[in-house]
């Protein structure tokens, strides 16, 4: 009799209780195709978990557990590793609230040892509240720089997947003034190298990675700004020298074009919105009216961890928590996603699950 297949551990934080992180969790994990390769834990707080499966109309059951050996292998039951933290009666969605945000940062905090300890093979994030998290006294701005500290990275970078359009960002959360004197030679290269790297664990022989000037024209020959020419071609060139197959630094206005048309794996973009704008264009969709959103697809992978982390490409949603409404693609993409990678890196079946 064929043995049957152990499945991948990971962990899916519950981020910010007073948005739709819950009620996404539980609509994706209905998603009985997510269970046949992995096993999911989600990191939250049982009674909240309970409550989302109410405002998503789930059938689905939460089981409680202080220990993962205690989750279940089983489609119907959603496994929380339950750390209590959430008061209920103090709780109301759509509203910026510490507490909420401080144990959102402890549900970080737990995946990330699970992870470091080879417990589980990746994590998967909900979407967190930069004020909510700050107010509550961790002074962070955004998941990849606490992701950074906790795991000791130095060298780090974001990267948004939409399906085979694959953005990193030398620079993220900071402002545009600042973003700019960011931009040196160095920094662009790990990028470069990071993005790399991300694109062979995908499977991919021989990626082709587009770079991204920082001024229009990509500086017009310094006409428009000399950051091309001393810190972002420099760069370029030195990853060709190490055999990787680079082009830049293209003209921000036509970059994202030639990735749509598949001239390249990924594209390296120099600031925060240069890369954002392009994968959430080509990844979400209004309805007629800008009522309702409805495609809200892609991914955000940080590259440079000693662990695999994905997460949802976007944020609380305070506009629409509480009411059932929230579209869960991006996170079941991220799940998706997460599993691919972990499959490369972790054994399989260690949380021995009942």
């Amino acid at each position: 009799m064929k043995s049957k297949k152990p499945k991948i551990p990971i962990a899916i934080t519950m981020g910010d209780a007073a948005g739709i992180g819950p009620e996404i969790i539980v609509k994706a994990l209905e998603r009985k195709e997510l269970h046949r390769q992995t096993l999911p834990v989600v990191v939250g707080d049982a009674r909240t978990m309970e409550q989302a499966l109410s405002i998503a109309k789930s059938r689905l059951k939460i089981l409680a557990i202080s220990d993962l050996g205690q989750a279940r292998d089983d489609p119907e039951t959603v496994n929380v590793l339950d750390l209590k933290n959430i008061d209920l009666q103090e709780l109301k969605h759509g509203r910026v609230d510490p507490m909420p945000g401080k144990a959102a940062v402890e549900y970080i905090q737990k995946a990330v040892s699970l992870a470091l300890e080879g417990r589980i093979a990746a994590i998967v994030t909900g979407p967190i509240h930069k004020e909510a998290i700050n107010k509550a006294g961790f002074h962070y701005s955004g998941h990849t720089e606490l992701l950074a500290d906790l795991t000791g990275t130095k060298e780090y970078a974001m990267l948004l997947v939409h399906g085979p359009f694959r953005v990193s960002h030398v620079t993220t959360h900071t402002s545009l003034r600042r973003a700019c004197e960011l931009i040196k030679k160095d920094r662009v290269l790990t990028v470069i190298r990071l993005t790399h790297d991300l694109l062979k664990q995908l499977g991919i022989e021989n990626p082709k990675i587009g770079v991204a000037g920082l001024n229009p024209h990509s500086g017009e020959e310094g006409l428009f700004g000399d950051e091309e020419q001393k810190e972002i071609g420099p760069a370029v060139a030195e990853a060709r020298k190490k055999g990787w197959d680079v082009e830049g630094p293209v003209p921000p206005d036509t970059v994202f074009t030639k990735l749509k048309g598949k001239l390249y794996d990924a594209v390296v973009a120099m600031y925060h919105d240069q890369g954002h704008i392009a994968v959430k264009l080509v990844g979400f969709s209004l309805k007629a009216g800008g009522s309702e959103w409805t495609k809200m697809s892609g991914v955000n992978v940080t590259l440079g961890l000693p662990i695999v982390r994905t997460s949802v490409d976007h944020g609380v949603a305070f506009g629409k928590a509480g009411q059932g409404r929230a579209n869960p693609q991006s996170m079941v993409d991220a799940i998706k996603l997460a599993i691919r990678l972990a499959s490369k890196s972790h054994p399989a079946g260690s949380l021995n699950p009942r």
